[in-house]
Order: C-alpha cells, then structure tokens, then sequence
C-alpha cells in the first residue's frame, strides 16, 4: 500500500534559519534507512509559500492567485511517499520522522493512503 505523508508546519513558529545541521544529519540517516528497507518512494520539501501559486475554483469561477501569502497560518513544507505492508507502519515511519524535530517546531503530519488505480 502507498502513503504519502503531507508535513504541515506553522511558518510563524518554524525556525528562521530552518533545520540545524544535527537535524540535517538525522533526517540523511533516517532518509537513507527508508531507503534501504524499501519503504521510501519519493520525498522532498517544498519552496517557500511566498513562492506559491493557487488556483481556485468557486462557483464555477477559476482564478489564480501568486504569492507570498503572509496569511498563511499552516503550509505543506514537504512531502513523502510510502510503501508499507500496512498503515500502521506509515505510521511508525512518520512518528520516528516527528521525533527527529526538536522542541522549537511543531508539526502535522497527515498520512494518508493513495487510491490504487
């Protein structure tokens, strides 16, 4: 079964400079152990939201709108895609990633099965 897990973060209370290079070096580890037990499909962050462009559709009405979007109180900040036997081993896999984060971020981290064409 595939996951992909979404990260949501609050851009107001993530550090400015980001990740710190321990962090960095934790997530290299862990990437790499999803990697080798065959559970990592694809992973990355995501640019900046003042980067962004949204495209809504209402009442029929498309319109498209680019950032910065400075209301913005949760962003996607990036994204995995998982394979596992089962959703609670996404789960395990998303929890050791959370773990990695130290006290100064807070995260969401919505995982969600793929449907199977």
């Amino acid at each position: 079964m595939r996951y992909l897990m979404l990260i949501r973060l609050d851009p107001t209370t993530a550090p400015v400079s980001g990740p710190d290079p321990a962090l960095e070096q934790d997530m290299g580890n862990l990437i790499e152990e999803m990697t080798k037990a065959g559970v990592l499909l694809d992973t990355a962050g995501l640019k900046p939201i003042e980067e962004a462009t949204t495209l809504r559709l209402a009442n029929g009405k498309q319109t498209v709108v680019d950032g910065p979007f400075t209301e913005s109180k949760e962003v996607i900040g990036g994204y995995c895609l998982l394979q596992t036997r089962t959703k609670e081993e996404a789960v395990e896999w998303a929890s050791r990633f959370a773990r990695l984060h130290g006290p100064e971020w807070t995260l969401d981290l919505e995982i969600r099965q793929l449907d199977q064409p």
